[in-house]
């Protein structure tokens, strides 16, 4: 399995390259050369297996250059009891009315996030101590990529961390998870700025190819395709506890969307050959996705024009992932989407409403929006209805779910994260605080450690310059 650039100007590399790199040489992201399909008869042979194993096996179609049996144990390794102590992994939790969760917060960081973060930081360490070198990861977070990076790269060998963070944009409970970390290879930058703001910089010292080199940078975001190919994992355990034996009985998804990482996994899942009716998009106020679903044009939106919401998370109006959508949607051509995107620098919008029909008609794409009020109200219904909290993420989600249920299709909505991080809003919804867990109860006590910067890329990169460990040319 080798991997291309969405632009078209990298040469094919192999898994453990892509893994180091994050954003390819000509700006572009990494995607794999073609989708392995997965036959009927191999999906029904996954059936028993654990959340552990039926990683290592949808994990080992798109890494050749790691042993399938050094995978496994990576993949034993990040979902363990340590990190998921939970009585199940990723549990289906019946909502009524013909949606269920598909429960993805039982992590150390309460966050959907944890399920990819915890292998990527098994496989980081692996591939790094194989080859002998060392890695600064330099991410940016809207809430929740933040804090399961760094929980999932705490203590690594040979990584140093660099998280910025959009200054006043989290919740409390967020920032305290990421900095009251006080570990030596972590790096809090709160920025002036929205998390679009956080991101470009990323973009830009990632394309600085001489800094990146000499620095050895590489990406924790969803640009890394590792983080995409690992969250492909539970679209296949939610189909398969969903479904029964014998019966390739279609499902459908429910994605609250920001960076579009987590619904692409769905996208690569489904044209692996899984099942899926539909993948619906929830956004929040800030629709550009949902616009482009709903119009086929694409209009991001500037830093000021982006909304503060009540599920920050999502506050979000550049999704880097929606990059490799198109890639597939422009029939794999890196020359056109090259254009596509330089159109959209200049323009700040693109138009592919002529290819409208293939977004639900091969794809399987639909999409909708909920409001700070539909989080409430929502939030309120799903408590008294069923005795369930959810977050104000999940909560965009079930809403806009419950307007695609379809009779005999089960709709699973993906879980952002546990109500414990967002207390505010749930507060105001129910009039209670979310319950903490134990082990998190004295959170917003710790000491917390965390520089604030201008929305500059030239001081966040004379901060690396700074605080990461030295080259190998310059070691003493």
């Amino acid at each position: 399995m080798k991997y291309v650039s969405t632009r078209g100007g990298m040469a094919p590399q192999a898994f453990c390259d892509i893994l180091l790199e994050g954003l390819a040489p000509d700006g572009g992201l990494a995607m794999p050369e073609s989708i392995p399909r997965v036959p009927a008869e191999t999906l029904e042979q996954w059936r028993h297996l654990g959340y552990a194993e039926l990683a290592a096996e949808i994990l080992g179609l798109f890494i050749d250059d790691i042993p399938r049996e050094d995978l496994l144990e990576l993949t034993r390794a990040a979902y363990g009891r340590d990190a998921f102590p939970g009585d199940e992994m990723v549990p289906l939790k019946p909502l009524g009315a013909g949606l269920s969760l598909l429960g993805l917060s039982e992590g150390p960081t309460l966050a959907f996030k944890d399920m990819a973060m915890q292998f990527l930081g098994q496989v980081f360490e692996y591939v790094l101590e194989h080859r002998g070198a060392t890695l600064n990861i330099l991410g940016a977070t809207s809430g929740d990529t933040g804090s399961a990076a760094e929980y999932a790269m705490r203590g690594k060998r040979g990584i140093t961390v660099f998280m910025l963070s959009p200054q006043g944009r989290m919740s409390a409970f967020q920032r305290a998870q990421m900095y009251s970390l006080q570990d030596e290879n972590i790096h809090n930058i709160a920025v002036d700025g929205v998390f679009d703001d956080c991101q470009d910089i990323v973009k830009a010292l990632a394309g600085d190819l001489e800094f990146k080199s000499a620095y050895r940078l590489g990406a924790v975001n969803s640009i890394n395709w590792a983080r995409i190919a690992a969250q492909v994992v539970y679209y296949f355990w939610g189909w398969l506890r969903a479904t029964r034996p014998g019966n390739a009985q279609p499902v459908s998804f429910c994605v609250p969307s920001g960076n579009f990482g987590n619904i692409l996994a769905g996208h690569i899942a489904r044209e692996m050959g899984l099942p899926v009716r539909r993948l619906v998009l929830a956004t929040n106020e800030n629709n550009v996705l949902e616009e482009f679903f709903r119009t086929g044009i694409y209009r991001p939106r500037s830093s000021e024009q982006t909304h503060a919401t009540s599920s920050p998370s999502m506050d979000i109006s550049k999704a880097s992932n929606f990059e490799r959508f198109v890639f597939d949607l422009l029939g794999r051509d890196g020359g056109r989407l090259k254009a596509l995107w330089r159109e959209l620098e200049q323009t700040g919008q693109f138009d592919l409403s002529a290819l409208k029909p293939e977004f639900e008609g091969r794809y399987g794409f639909v999409s909708g929006t909920s409001s700070h009020a539909d989080r409430l109200a929502t939030i309120r219904r799903v408590k008294d209805e069923t005795g369930v909290l959810i977050d104000p993420h999940t909560a965009d989600g079930v809403k806009v779910a419950a307007g695609f249920v379809e009779d005999g299709i089960p709709m699973l909505v993906l879980e952002t994260a546990l109500p414990a991080k967002f207390a505010e809003t749930i507060l105001e919804a129910t009039g209670a605080e979310p319950p903490v867990p134990a082990h998190l109860a004295d959170l917003s006590s710790l000491p917390q450690r965390v520089v604030n910067m201008a929305c500059d890329a030239g001081q966040v990169r004379d901060y690396i310059r700074e605080h990461a460990p030295l080259p190998d040319s310059e070691a003493p």
